[in-house]
Formats: structure tokens, sequence, C-alpha cells
């Protein structure tokens, strides 16, 4: 049993990965499956960096070390109290230096065969952006364009029901992509977490087969789509999604209902759009929102700013537009939704 530094491509081996760094780190982004660890919570990390700015790197260490040896012992009472005596973990922190190194060190005491991440998270980084830059162009893309209110996230979800590979931009993102995009209680991901999601789902991808996604513009929310990717999506076969107004209208009012909840918020997310309407338009669409009267809102929003938008968006960056693949739908309920992932499918 010796201790070496380990590459990120060699994760996979071992039973466990667990992340040494504070909670505030844990949360912005992390390896995917990493248990939260930490060697120094944020409060104890503030404390030793005012220490070492204000007496040096001996009172740190001597201040830390105590912490540290306080948390680790707690980790070994509690979170690792039932490993096994062959439990293999690989540990990791920022750069792959002394939280991790200090938790690797107490681990292979106990007789555990633990191994340190070199590099750390940054290493994790690295793989992150070079896995998308190099994985993104290789894979075969389906796209699916159609003006909002299309169904095509719905549509992505009945074909992974069918086996088929998607990847859900908006679901990573947590945002709906539009103004009115924004999910209620749920904040959007850090941008390098919605990148690690990103990544693993590309990483995964079998390149021999279709990998079904919706057409996005270059910012969900306030993500961006990495570039490498977005590229890639812009030069791919197309599958346009002709669905009638009243079916459109009639998936809206479903998927959005939750936005009459909060008429007031609803007004004041219409009135970002300021830019692009006149003031009377937006008056009137913000009045139907304060009343919660969301059918004629939504028709408005439709007609007079989603549909233009969204063709001048997808007529600019959608090169192989004019050779989609169309399919009509008549119908977005749920089975109506089933049957058009269905012919989708059977496309290729």
């Amino acid at each position: 049993m010796s201790g070496r530094p380990v590459g990120v491509e060699e994760r996979h081996a071992f039973d466990d990965i667990i992340d040494a760094r504070s909670p505030s780190e844990f949360a912005e982004d992390r390896i995917p499956g990493a248990l939260s660890c930490p060697v120094l919570d944020d409060d104890q990390r503030r404390i030793v960096g005012t220490v070492y700015k204000q007496q040096g790197a001996f009172e740190a260490r001597r201040i830390g070390g105590a912490m540290v040896a306080a948390n680790l012992a707690r980790h070994l009472a509690e979170r690792f109290a039932d490993k096994p005596k062959g439990w293999r973990p690989l540990v990791y922190c920022w750069r792959g230096g002394l939280r991790s190194g200090s938790m690797v060190q107490w681990l292979r005491l106990v007789g555990w065969d633990a191994q340190q991440l070199a590099g750390g998270y940054k290493s994790w980084r690295r793989h992150v952006i070079a896995l998308v830059e190099q994985r993104a162009p290789r894979l075969q893309y389906r796209v699916l364009s159609g003006p909002t209110g299309s169904a095509k996230t719905a549509l992505l979800k009945a074909l992974a029901e069918r086996g088929e590979q998607v990847l859900d931009l908006e679901g990573e993102a947590r945002h709906k992509g539009s103004v009115l995009g924004a999910l209620p209680g749920t904040p959007q991901p850090s941008q390098k977490a919605f990148e690690t999601a990103l990544a693993t789902v590309l990483e995964r991808a079998d390149p021999a087969r279709p990998l079904y996604v919706e057409a996005e513009s270059n910012r969900i929310g306030r993500l961006n789509v990495p570039l490498p990717l977005l590229d890639a999506l812009r030069a791919s076969p197309c599958i346009e999604i002709a669905a009638t107004a009243e079916a459109r209208l009639a998936y809206l009012l479903r998927d959005y209902a939750y936005l009459g909840d909060d008429g007031e918020r609803l007004a004041g997310q219409i009135g970002l759009l300021r830019e692009l309407h006149a003031r009377e338009t937006l008056d009137r669409w913000q009045g139907w929102a304060r009343e919660g009267a969301l059918a004629p809102l939504f028709e408005a929003l439709m007609r007079e700013h989603y549909d233009p938008l969204y063709a001048r968006s997808q007529r600019a960056h959608l090169q192989r537009l004019d050779q989609a693949r169309r399919v009509v739908a008549e119908d977005l309920g749920e089975a109506g939704i089933a049957d058009l992932a269905g012919r989708i499918a059977a496309l290729r």
C-alpha cells in the first residue's frame, strides 16, 4: 500500500471520492459523486487566513492544525466509521496540498489505502475544460428547434424515457432560458458546476448514436453555454417542431402555471423587456400579469415577442436550419409528446 498522486482519469477506480475543501467550495462545484468532508470549514478557513496575515505562518499552522485534527477525528468517528478494512478513498482539496494531504495521512495511518488526487480540484477543472473542448465536436447532435411552447424540453425527457441519448441544457442550468425562465425556489448552479454537468453527459455519450439537444442561445439565465459545444450545436442537423399555436399556448399555460401565483413579480419580469417593446405594450402585458390573466398574456407574448425573436435567432445561428426535418404536432399533451418523441426517434 503506497501513497502516490492519482490522476483525474483514475478516479473511477476508487470506492469513494472525498472532497476535503470547505462547504462553500464544495457548493460551487465538485467532482460528481464526491462526499463533502471538510478539513476546515468556512469560518475556520477565515480564522486561519487572518492569523496568517497578522501573526505569520507558524501561528496559522498551529491553530489550523488543531482544527484539522478535530475535524478529522469527527469524520473518523462519524462519516468513516462503517468503512471496511479494504476501503479505497480518493481525496482532493483545492490544489492537492495540505488539506487533502493531511486527511490522506490520517486515513493511511488507520490502514485504508487512501490516495491523493494530483493537483486537486484545479486538475479536475482543467479536465472539464479540456473534455468539453475535445468531446463536443465529436458527437452526433440532433438539435430540436421550434418556437417557444413547442415542448422541446418535455420532448427531451420523453426521448430519454425511450432510451435515447439527450443533453438537457435547460435542465442542467435549472432555467427555462427566457426572461420568464427562472424556476421558483431553484437557484441556478455556478458556471463551473454547469460545465461539470455538461462534461459528464458528453463524456458518457456514445458518439455512434444521436445525442438530442434543444436549440439554445449562448446564455441560459446567467449561465454561458461553453463555446466549443455551442459551435458544434449550431453546425448540427436540426429537427423542427411544427406545433400549432393552440397546442403551444395550451402547453405554456400548463408549463408556466406557477407564474400566476405572484402577479406583481411576473409584471416585474415583463418589465425587463422595456428596451424591446413600446410602453403601452408593456402596460397591457403587465396589467394581465397583475390580474393573473395568463391566457391572453402568453398568447400576446408568443405572437409579439417570442416568435419573432426566436425566428431571427434561429435563422442567424442554426447553420443547417434550411435542411431541418419537420415534425408536425397538433397535441402537446402527455400522449402527444410521447407520440412526437417516437416519430422523432424514427427519423434516423
